[in-house]
């Protein structure tokens, strides 16, 4: 699996769990209207499954290079980004202090 499908399926992965969610809604709404409690232990119940849904497809597609690779991606742009922040800083002190 090469870099490009397993992007498109991590964004592909919240609008299909969306969408089902969308389903079973309004399949709810047609019904009685449930009680706090039937609602909050459905609610949890889809939650439970989504949750292991998504663990068992991180699981089948785990690549630990690619992992490897995000993670350099984030160091690096995290450092990147806070020194950019701390230049931005200094910056916008001295415009507010002017000239002295």
């Amino acid at each position: 699996m090469d870099a490009r499908s397993l992007l498109l399926l991590w964004l592909l992965l919240p609008l299909l769990l969306l969408l089902g969610c969308e389903v079973q809604g309004a399949h709810l709404t047609q019904q009685d209207e449930p009680t706090s409690p039937d609602l909050l232990e459905t609610l949890s119940t889809y939650w439970d499954s989504a949750k292991a849904a998504a663990q068992g497809l991180y699981n089948n597609t785990y690549l630990p290079a690619v992992d490897e690779t995000i993670r350099d991606i984030y160091s690096k742009g995290s450092a990147a980004i806070s020194t950019y922040t701390g230049i931005l800083t200094d910056q916008i002190l001295t415009m507010l202090q002017g000239k002295q």
